[in-house]
């Protein structure tokens, strides 16, 4: 069913201009119209009718040429024979088609050409009819310039369907690049965050070193080389690093001097959101241990953005926190009780492009949504490493 349904969608027009090509051509060898010609002439006659029809055809090629030639050879025909195109309903129909057809092409100027050609063109048929009354000279003109009309009706319809599709997909590729846009700025953020986080590291491996070398026998020679090469290397590392750090920030940005924040830090979120006017509750599971600073500065930003966009975007009158520590993983939980709906999810794409890159990053895995009792949720899953505790 489906495949007939696609073929008369893409050849049903067709095959109507190719019934009424075959209409009129019988009806043409039928006739038995006094002074009809015979033989060769009639033959002639035949070829020529279908052909005017069949025309139509050639529509998607010719948008414009194809139905003035239609009306035009039907005109020129008719001082050969007046009776040869007003009486088959096959020509009827194709005329009207072909008037539909001008009155919808693109160009306004070729419309407007197509109804003078529409008018002249019934006009001449008419009017070398031989049995052709006064009204017919006007009432069938009109009549084809109703089918001009329609299809420049239809013209101005689908310019305003292009044009609507035209701005979705316009403002759907802005909404696509905009999402790399915001993806880009976010992993740089979290690069220059855990390159922090790695910068100090090194930096505390590097002094520790120092202190061993400097604490060990000028005898040991070999040894007190060995560690002032993993030094060199290391300050050689923060010198990389800090260079990396200098071209990743943006204009405008200042470099961070406190100590990046972790989930130690959850209590002070929650009071700055409560004072901010949205009740928090905070449960903590299981039993707290440290984390590896990039995982805990991550872990934090994600409710700080769960919190963030219950305060901003949900319209919530209460919001909850659960962190669950277990020994493989660490489970994060925001919700809140507001409406939901898309007035609550306008906000959260690019705050969700923050929380998924972070998640990501750790091997995690991460959902955020309407509830089915309402509210937003926002969880995520991070693993934890052995080197955890």
């Amino acid at each position: 069913m489906s495949r007939a349904r696609l073929f008369f969608s893409r050849y049903g027009l067709d095959l109507l201009i190719v019934i009424a090509a075959v209409e009129s051509a019988i009806a043409t060898a039928l006739s038995d119209a006094p002074g009809r010609p015979t033989g060769v002439l009639l033959w002639l006659e035949v070829l020529v009718v279908a052909a005017i029809v069949l025309t139509l055809l050639a529509r998607r090629r010719f948008p414009f040429a194809a139905p003035a030639v239609t009306w035009l050879a039907s005109a020129a025909v008719s001082f050969a024979d007046g009776r040869l195109i007003v009486d088959k309903a096959g020509l009827f129909l194709a005329g009207m088609g072909a008037a539909l057809l001008l009155g919808n092409s693109r160009s306004d100027r070729q419309a407007r050409i197509g109804l003078a050609i529409v008018l002249s063109g019934a006009a001449i048929v008419i009017y070398n009819d031989p049995l052709h009354q006064r009204g017919d000279i006007i009432f069938t003109p009109v009549l084809f310039a109703i089918g001009w009309l329609l299809g420049f009706a239809l013209r101005q319809r689908t310019e305003r369907t292009e044009a609507a599709e035209e701005r979705a997909t316009r403002a759907e590729r802005e909404r696509e690049a905009a999402a790399r846009v915001a993806v880009a700025e976010e992993r740089g953020r979290i690069a220059r965050e855990l390159h922090d986080v790695v910068a100090h590291a090194v930096s505390v491996m590097v002094l520790q070193v120092g202190a061993v070398r400097h604490r060990m026998p000028l005898t040991d020679t070999e040894d007190r080389e060995t560690l002032r090469n993993v030094e060199h290397a290391g300050r050689t590392a923060l010198a990389e690093m800090r260079r990396l750090l200098s071209a990743m920030r943006q204009d405008g940005d200042e470099l961070e001097l406190l100590p990046h924040p972790g989930l130690d830090n959850l209590d002070a979120l929650a009071d700055d959101v409560r004072a901010a006017g949205l009740p928090v509750k905070l449960e903590i599971r299981g039993e707290p241990f440290p984390l590896p600073p990039g995982l805990d500065l991550s872990a934090y930003r994600i409710v700080q953005e769960g919190l963030t966009n219950a305060l901003k975007h949900s319209r919530a009158s209460h919001a909850e926190v659960d962190v669950d520590y277990s020994a493989t993983e660490l489970l994060l939980e925001v919700r809140d009780d507001g409406p939901g709906g898309p007035s609550a999810e306008a906000g959260l794409g690019h705050g969700l492009v923050g929380v998924r890159e972070r998640v990501k990053i750790f091997g995690g895995d991460m959902t955020a949504g309407t509830a089915r009792t309402g509210g937003f949720v926002l969880r995520a899953r991070l693993p934890l490493d052995g080197g955890a505790r």
